[in-house]
């Protein structure tokens, strides 16, 4: 490789074998050397990072990483040794050059603010000829056999983009306009969003402010191709001497080469679409703990009422071992579950105890659904909510709704016959006796029971709710930026936290509770504990609004959605990013995992639901038949079925275990991103429920696998 060449060139320069460097010059192909000084040192690796520094005659030699000029006019003798489209002066304005002794280094900026960025676009090359190269590239691929086609036709998308936008800084405003009519109706119906904010951007100096393009600009467009298709076009480029395509592939693209089969057009298909292409393999490797964490144990004092409860305790009592079983397999440490301590949760408290005995004792009365025994379906429909439903949660008991409204009210409604009390005030609390059994009943107001209670305090549309795991909280969030912690014990605001300083689109309590994770337009995710004003870690990443936000059910992992059509998966210990899942063809917001933690399910705008393997980083499979916006997923209670809501109107049924079953998840699919998906996702639709006209924002399976469904009837 050079690097070795280089070296080698550089030790027989030093030992004085002038002869023997000229053979080897010679036989390499490497000519034109500097003017009587010394050999640049050169530092290739993948491809957008290759780059060549001279320096001048009697000095040391250069070192660095550096950034690589966007063309390159090399004469042989000029003091460069590589002469190709990734040379760089050493002069070049965006660098700095310091001098320490005899040795010149390179020091390039590493985050690059706007100017910075938008300078890579000066180019020389001629803006009469950008068409010519377009289509001259479109040709070649088209051309190209079937198996390298449908790989090489990912390249259309970010070369339109960059030289649209290398065409419109240089101020070649109608080459420009000519260059994006005759090429936008190529591209893929996807990227249509992103094109149409493209054609807007016709003069240099709207190129500032805009992020979609700094976005594009900053983070590399990833494209996953096999070593033969980037063979093949890497000479193609080169015979043709395209130096202005080359440069960009070299520039702001990340190709990830694997060796192996070319894939078809279907398997490129489902992956691609988002922002800034595919994830990179690197991105999905990490370990991911997604097993389930250890129940804590604790005495089971109410069997004995069980026991006498209803004569027809057979069924529940044959169900009843197995629950057992389930208990004691979960005392042995799942192999995939993080360690117990590995972040902090909060202790039990007894009435968490009381709830999780509840718990069981519903468990024991649940319906095994699967695709002979589909679950009653129960909607509550929010009739006349002229205020503009935006958010809906129930809690895990099914005891209460809540809904966020546009008119930046929450309210919280009681679905069983137990109305909602608050709490005595203080002067009348003090005359309970607190040693009685039933001080917890006492202690609540009678005067104040109400089916409906209303909670007034944020300034904006409500667009995320959430209850705590133990009903004694509620989290909103909402467009005035913050996120609000209510008491459900005196329905009154406790703390509003402020982090985000744009609309906030989602909020969740872990499972756990004490955490809970805020989404919003500012692009990052907070986690925060609820006694803490400042968030406890910030997950940065997306390169658009974060809209939906999900706990892992162990609590250490935290999936986002987001509308620069990726989920990501944050570790909550070091705040890393650990998977990156790309597919979706619109803004993400759904998601939910299955209650086993190895499955991850996605819902966007594009109507599709797309299953994922965290444990191998892999799609496992894509759910058709939803028409509009899906905005709610749900598994039950034992993963058997999937359940989605969608803005069409409809609740959708789908077989999850007959999903999950025999995936190919071996190494080489791992390796390469070869997914092979079923081809038809009907035999996985167990039925499809219809509303009048109202679209279904919420779902949530009770301890018993009753399917409970929510949203706001609309009249149009």
């Amino acid at each position: 490789d050079r690097q070795t060449l280089v070296a080698v060139l550089q030790f027989l320069r030093r030992s004085n074998l002038r002869e023997s460097e000229e053979i080897l010059r010679r036989e390499a192909r490497l000519l034109g050397d500097d003017l009587g000084g010394s050999v640049a040192t050169v530092a290739t690796s993948s491809p957008g990072v290759a780059a060549v520094a001279a320096v001048p005659p009697g000095k040391g030699e250069a070192h660095g990483d550096y950034g690589v000029g966007p063309s390159c006019q090399c004469e042989p003798g000029n003091g460069y040794i590589l002469h190709c489209a990734t040379c760089l002066r050493v002069s070049s304005p965006s660098s700095k050059t310091t001098h320490s002794g005899d040795v010149s280094t390179v020091v390039v900026e590493d985050q690059p603010d706007v100017s910075a960025v938008l300078s890579a676009y000066n180019q020389q090359g001629d803006p009469t000829l950008y068409e010519e190269y377009y289509s001259g590239l479109k040709h070649f691929i088209e051309c190209s056999l079937d198996c390298h086609r449908a790989e090489l036709s990912q390249l259309f998308y970010p070369l339109f983009v960059h030289m649209y936008l290398e065409l419109v800084y240089n101020q070649h405003e109608s080459e420009a306009k000519s260059f994006f009519e005759r090429f936008h109706g190529d591209q893929e119906c996807y990227y249509q969003d992103d094109l149409r904010v493209l054609s807007s951007l016709t003069k240099k100096e709207h190129m500032k402010g805009n992020e979609t393009m700094l976005d594009f600009r900053t983070s590399k467009f990833v494209l996953r191709i096999s070593r033969d298709s980037y063979q093949l076009l890497k000479r193609h480029l080169q015979e043709k001497q395209n130096n202005q395509i080359w440069n960009i592939v070299q520039e702001h693209l990340y190709i990830d080469i694997f060796d192996g089969m070319p894939r078809s057009k279907q398997q490129i298909d489902a992956m691609v679409g988002s922002l800034a292409g595919e994830a990179k393999r690197e991105a999905n490797k990490a370990k991911v703990f997604f097993g389930l964490l250890k129940e804590p144990e604790f005495d089971v004092p109410l069997d004995d009422e069980d026991e006498e409860g209803e004569n027809e305790e057979g069924k529940p009592k044959k169900k009843k071992p197995k629950k057992d079983n389930v208990g004691s397999k979960s005392k042995k440490q799942d192999p995939n579950a993080p360690p117990q301590n590995r972040i902090p949760l909060p202790e039990l408290k007894d009435s968490d105890k009381l709830d999780k005995v509840m718990n069981m004792k519903e468990a024991a009365r649940r319906v095994r659904l699967g695709p002979e025994c589909l679950p009653s379906i129960c909607f509550y429909t929010f009739l006349n909510a002229y205020q503009g439903l935006t958010a809906v949660d129930i809690t895990d008991d099914s005891s209460m709704i809540v809904g966020g409204f546009a008119d930046s009210t929450v309210r919280v409604w009681s679905v069983t016959p137990k109305k909602l009390r608050s709490v005595k005030t203080a002067a009348d609390l003090s005359l309970i006796d607190k040693e009685s059994d039933d001080v917890l009943e006492r202690i609540m107001d009678e005067k104040t029971a109400s089916e409906l209670k209303i909670l007034y305090g944020h300034s904006g549309p409500v667009y995320g709710t959430s209850f705590s795991p133990d009903r004694n909280y509620l989290l909103s969030c909402s467009e005035d930026g913050t996120v609000r912690l209510w008491s459900l014990q005196t329905f009154t605001c406790l703390v509003g936290y402020k982090g985000h300083n744009y609309p906030v689109w989602d909020t969740q309590f872990s499972p756990y509770g004490y955490y809970f994770v805020s989404g919003g337009h500012d692009r990052v995710a907070r986690l925060w504990a609820t006694d803490h004003y400042q968030p406890l870690r910030i997950f940065a990443g997306h390169l658009a609004d974060v809209t939906c936000t999900r706990f892992h059910p162990n609590s250490n992992y935290i999936a986002t959605g987001s509308a620069d059509r990726t989920i990501r998966l944050w570790d909550v210990l070091n705040g890393n990013c650990v998977r990156i899942f790309t597919g979706h063809k619109g803004p993400i917001h759904s998601l939910a995992f299955s209650p086993n933690g190895r499955f991850l399910a996605t819902g966007a705008t594009d109507g599709r639901v797309l299953l994922w393997d965290i444990g191998h980083g892999l799609m496992v499979g894509e759910l058709k038949g939803h028409t509009d916006t899906i905005y709610a997923l749900r598994f039950s209670r034992d993963g058997e079925i999937l359940a989605s809501g969608s803005m069409d109107n409809t609740v959708r049924l789908w077989d999850a275990v007959k999903a999950f079953e025999d995936l190919e998840t071996d190494d080489f699919t791992t390796a390469t991103g070869h997914i092979n998906l079923p081809e038809n996702s009907q035999d996985l639709l167990l039925g499809t429920y219809m509303t009048k006209s109202t679209p279904v924002v919420h779902l949530h399976f009770t301890r018993r696998n009753l399917l409970l469904a929510a949203g706001a009837y609309s009249s149009q």
